[in-house]
């Protein structure tokens, strides 16, 4: 009888040392030893650790323009030539757009205070519109020296665009306008929409300036514009804004007429 109340009070014992011993208010989870040895034999062979790639998915900036990325994203895409838009054009569409950003966010923080929710997407969608929509603006002027209009060059970068197709991405719609460009596409994967863009701007660039004669001049812009499509009806969108382009520049009457465009290779095939 002895022995046996013993040993219950033995267990008794060791179930409340267990108890207290395990709890997680008392003593918080120590980090795990075998996932610290990795992360020093890591730093000891110089491996850095995974981050994030910005440039899939994330936003970056090369200077003027904001870039956002998301992984599987289909794009709106723009180059401009070099002479297209002037750096004080650039700089002052820039300084409005900043200008609607700081009003946003100060009406946004004064409706925190007050406990309201803002339409935060919509709002930052309709500012990157507008400042799209003054660039497109002076862009349909024909500012610059047009270096598209020559047929030869027009060419150049139809075929790159088409070239690349259902290898680096898929094309769903593309332009060449007097002094810009859009594409419509969406990055298959391992490739990243900057790749492809500095790719193929590179590519133009040096086969153009052949044909041109010119040497070490600037070709494009620095700074592509792009856009992260959202869903089916904005996708649906762009697409008829880029096939419309010429129409709406006057340079010709129906889409279909613009020789250095998809709508006028689709119209070929049928």
């Amino acid at each position: 009888m002895q022995f046996c109340a013993t040993i219950a009070r033995t267990a008794t014992r060791l179930t409340m040392l267990s108890a207290g011993r395990y709890c997680p208010l008392m003593f918080p989870a120590e980090k795990n030893p075998r996932i610290e040895r990795v992360k020093f034999e890591l730093r000891a062979t110089g491996v850095k650790p995974e981050q994030a790639n910005p440039l899939r998915s994330g936003t970056h900036s090369r200077g003027y323009l904001p870039h956002v990325k998301r992984e599987g994203a289909r794009y709106f895409v723009t180059f401009r030539l070099a002479d297209s838009l002037p750096k004080d054009v650039l700089l002052r569409i820039q300084g409005e757009r900043a200008e609607q950003l700081q009003r946003f966010n100060a009406q946004e923080a004064s409706a925190q205070k007050l406990g309201k929710v803002t339409p935060r997407s919509d709002a930052l969608d309709q500012i990157e519109r507008d400042c799209f929509r003054k660039l497109e603006a002076y862009l349909g002027k024909g500012a610059g020296a047009c270096l598209f209009r020559r047929p030869e060059v027009a060419d150049i970068a139809a075929g790159a665009f088409r070239f690349f197709d259902r290898q680096r991405y898929r094309l769903d719609a593309w332009v060449v306008m007097p002094n810009h460009v859009h594409l419509v596409l969406w990055p298959v994967p391992n490739h990243t929409l900057s790749g492809i863009a500095q790719s193929l701007k590179r590519y133009i660039a040096r086969e153009a300036n052949k044909v041109l004669g010119h040497t070490g001049e600037t070709f494009w812009q620095p700074e592509p514009y792009d856009h992260w499509i959202r869903n089916d009806e904005e996708h649906a969108r762009c697409c008829r804004y880029v096939l419309n382009n010429p129409v709406k520049a006057r340079l010709c009457a129906a889409r279909e007429d613009w020789p250095w465009s998809s709508a006028w290779r689709d119209a070929k095939r049928t």
